[in-house]
Parts: C-alpha cells; structure tokens; sequence
C-alpha cells in the first residue's frame, strides 16, 4: 500500500499498521514522519523501542527476526526499527525482510519500521520490496523541487502561526529565502525555527507576517554552498545560480583549489566519456566505468551528445590553465584573481551545457 507523505494526519485516523517502510533522500522529511508515527505509537502504548541498522555484509539478521518476536517483562507492545543506509538487505536479508513482512499482518504487539535512502527501479522490483510493500505501508520521499521550495517555505511558516507579506514583496521574500538556503531542507527547517524564535507570532501586537527585511536579516550570512552542487549546476547551465553560488563559496572561505578540482574532474570525465562512445562503448557503460552516477549521470546524458571533441580540448586546456592560476601562476589573457579565473571557467561549461536542449528551456524559463 503507498501513501504519500501529506496523507499522514488522515491515515493516522484510520489507525496504525503493523509495518511501514520509508524510503528517499530527504532526510528531514522522512525523520518528521518516523517521529509523527513513534509518537503516535507511544500513545497507544508501544512503549518500548529496539533499533537495528543494517551494515556489511555480514549482518545478522536472526537478532532483528528474534526482536520482532518477543517482549520484554514490561511492555505490552514495541516498536521495532529496521535501517539500511546501503538499501541493500544482501541475500539474507532480502529473505528476513520478506518473513517480517510476512509476520507482520495482524500483529498488534509489533510496529515494524522499514528506513531505506533512495531506492532504484530495479532494487523496488526486488522480492523483498514488494513483500514490504504488500503487507505495509510505503512512503516514499521525492525532493522538493526548487521550484515547489518557496510554497514548502510558506507552508512551514504557516505551521508555526507566522507568513510573509501578500502580493509581490511575499513572493520576492520567499524566493530570496530559497535560493539562500540552496535547496536543503534541513538548512531551511533550521532557519525557519529561528524565524519563530525572532519574531514570535503572538509576541505584542504582530499577528505573524514576516518583512522582506526580517527574514533577510535572520538568514543573510547562513547560506550552505556546496562544492559538489556547484558542480551540479554548472551541468545543468545554470549561470546565476552557479555564479551567485561561487560568490557564496568565496565569501565562505572555501579554498580555490578543491572549487577548481570540482570543475576540471567533470570536465575531464566528460572527456573520457566522450572518448569511451567515440571507440564503440555505449553511454551508460562508459559512464558507469567513469563513476558517474545520480544527478550527473543524467546530466551527462544530455549535454554529451551536444558538446563536440573540440569544445571539450578546449575547456581541458583552460582548466589547465585555471589550475595554474589558483595555485598562484599567471596565465596571458586570464584574470590574475583565482576566484575571477573559477567564474570565467565555470561559464564556460555553463555556455556548452546550456546549449543542450534542457538547458536551453532552463535559461528561456529563467529569462521569462
């Protein structure tokens, strides 16, 4: 059975299930959610709790299909955990999750709790995914898109009595507050707790409407920039966000060197990529044998076919050059400042990637 993560408050008044599996890649949304059914499973009495995380290959699982099977002197009823941060049960697991599942219909006693990052197609496939799925509950966890995160922003200040001014100015302080927190919820939640501690909803006369100024200045000097996000926008062509993060890496202090080793590595991965088709080895080979995996596998996918052996040279030779540059050389016809050289570099790629059609209708929607 799935159930989407908003129809928690509904589901819970049907009453718990026996066992929930919880997969995806955002961590703050799905810990809310274990906690919200914990909670409710403490009140109806599942008063003791047991945690098994799953790790290496030579796990025991007897420990886990035991627990789920005996209570202590003091408690009618528990809460047993299963997580698997690889999530890969292995071969023994994958028939010990199977018999959980199993056990699980009808049991009263036992809440089992499933916890898995990111599952691919073929691991949901699995025989021991589609038992839990057949028994229990599943949610799964999509991330919140940038372009969703403003409204998720406005939903959670709401929560705690608080919301931002109507019309334009409200829109304009939602956007700034996403793009500073770069995407990351768990950035976000912790801004947003401080919102509530500043300006109290109920304190004097307020009744909770935020100011484009209040919010500024609680999250102004707090954003989180990722190299490797960096990394991730620049395939993506994204050339404002990808310079307004380099701005933010700068103002961080982060060293120059590791920023321009993000940028060169995908370079020269898209080069050996290019270089493994171009000698009969089909794409999603190639890119498995350079490790390029997730978000950039797919970028890779569609910025390849568009870039052609020359660009590539090219963008290699410059980022020889940059290299030459952060290290303290100066290079004729480049900006003797590092981080002028890591724009210069970064816009580059950003000029081929968005070139691709994707990254042509990205900078056309941003444009509009």
């Amino acid at each position: 059975m799935n159930l989407q993560p908003a129809q928690l408050q509904e589901h819970l008044k049907r009453g718990l299930k026996s066992l929930y599996t919880l997969h995806g890649d955002e961590p703050l949304l799905v810990q809310e959610f274990a906690d919200a059914l914990r909670a409710e499973a403490r009140q109806q009495g599942y008063t003791e709790r047991t945690v098994h995380t799953v790790a290496g290959a030579h796990f025991d699982w007897s420990e886990v299909l035991a627990s789920g099977g005996s209570l202590s002197l003091f408690a009618d009823k528990q809460i047993v955990e299963i997580r698997i941060p690889s999530g890969k049960p292995g071969k023994d697991g994958s028939v010990a999750l199977q018999q959980i599942a199993e056990r699980a219909q009808g049991d009263d006693a036992t809440l089992t709790l499933v916890m898995l990052p990111k599952l691919d197609g073929m691991t949901t496939k699995g025989a021991w995914f589609g038992a839990l799925d057949s028994f229990g509950v599943t949610v799964k966890f999509d991330p919140i898109d940038r372009r969703n995160l403003p409204q998720w922003i406005s939903q959670r200040l709401q929560m705690q009595g608080q919301r931002v001014a109507a019309g334009e100015e409200g829109q304009r302080t939602l956007q700034f507050f996403s793009d500073r927190v770069e995407g990351n919820l768990l950035a976000a939640h912790q801004e947003i707790q401080k919102l509530a501690l500043l300006y109290p909803a109920q304190s004097g006369a307020g009744d909770g409407t935020l100011s484009f100024e209040q919010v500024e200045n609680a999250v102004l000097n707090v954003a989180r920039y990722d190299v490797f996000k960096l990394a991730e926008a620049v395939l993506g062509g994204q050339s404002v966000r990808v310079a307004r993060m380099l701005e933010g890496l700068q103002a961080e202090g982060e060293s120059e060197v590791l920023v321009h080793w993000a940028l060169s590595e995908d370079i020269r991965s898209m080069k050996r990529v290019k270089d493994a088709i171009a000698a009969g080895r089909p794409m999603p080979m190639a890119l498995r044998d350079n490790r390029v995996w997730g978000v950039k596998e797919k970028l890779f996918e569609r910025v390849l076919p568009q870039i052609d052996d020359t660009t590539l040279s090219n963008l290699l030779q410059a980022a020889h050059k940059v290299d030459g540059i952060v290290k303290g050389l100066k290079q004729p016809d480049w900006p003797a400042s590092g981080w002028q050289a890591l724009h210069r570099l970064a816009g580059m790629v950003c000029e081929q990637c968005a070139a691709a059609p994707a990254g042509r209708a990205a900078v056309q929607g941003r444009a509009r």
